[in-house]
């Protein structure tokens, strides 16, 4: 109980300043729509699996991207709190460690999951078939790699808490190839040879097929057990590295 009390006070110290500024909500609601409206009309020739609409692959691949460049950059917000200070005072308290980081990546992942059931909910008349269960199995795994990748930013800032452009400089530098080489926007069967090896060291694909698989109600199979296990040892090796880098913060 501990620790879900720890993380609860920790979302809330996080998310109510998001909550206060309504033109982060405002843009947070808006952007899915701007994704959906530039990119629906280029996906009109392009055949969907299985005979279905293009929707069915092109959503996920965005909600993926969407989690991954929100979570890889939210360490910039640390940066500023341990050059103020106000970090190090917050890690005077009792709380756990481990509680803190799922908090913080908590108050990321949750304008994330409204943006995802917005951009869910908009492309329905568009021609994306509803499959609710396993939709929703996919959020989890978001969520549970979100975790992850956000811990690992928090590890990041402080790590680099004296040179802000370092931080990013490696976390871009990480990001983009991750998307482009994990076919968040175009199948990687369609790639060269060469490049779809590459993008099979890529961590971020099997999340990315898992997520198509899933808005395609395709449950029980292996692309969502690959991506299963890669959101879990993301989340694993995530949290272990941002705690461990907490703990020496707070020395």
């Amino acid at each position: 109980m501990s620790f879900i009390t720890d993380t609860t006070i920790s979302f809330r110290r996080e998310i109510g300043p998001t909550l206060r500024s309504w033109y982060y909500i405002l843009f947070g609601l808006v952007q899915p729509l701007l994704y959906l409206g530039l990119f629906v009309p280029l996906l009109a020739n392009v055949p969907g699996p299985n005979g279905a609409s293009p929707l069915q692959w092109f959503v996920p691949g965005m909600a993926v991207m969407l989690v991954l460049f929100s979570t890889v950059s939210c360490g910039w917000s640390l940066t500023e709190e341990l050059m103020s200070g106000s970090f190090e005072r917050f890690l005077a308290t009792p709380m756990s460690r481990p509680a803190i980081m799922v908090g913080r990546a908590l108050k990321e992942l949750a304008p994330l999951l409204v943006q995802a059931l917005i951009i869910i909910l908009v492309a329905a008349p568009f021609g994306l078939v509803w499959h609710p269960l396993p939709m929703l199995l996919g959020l989890v795994l978001l969520m549970l790699f979100g975790i992850g990748v956000a811990s690992l930013s928090y590890a990041l800032a402080i790590a680099s808490k004296h040179d802000g452009s370092l931080f990013y400089m490696v976390s871009h530098s990480v990001a983009l190839p991750m998307m482009l080489l994990g076919g968040v926007l175009l199948p990687m069967t369609n790639a060269p040879g060469w490049l779809y090896v590459a993008s099979r060291f890529n961590p971020l694909t099997y999340l990315v097929e898992a997520e198509r698989a899933l808005f395609v109600s395709e449950v029980w199979t292996m692309p969502v057990l690959y991506g299963a296990l890669v959101a879990a040892g993301v989340a694993a090796v995530g949290l272990a590295v941002g705690v461990s880098q907490v703990r020496k913060a707070s020395l």
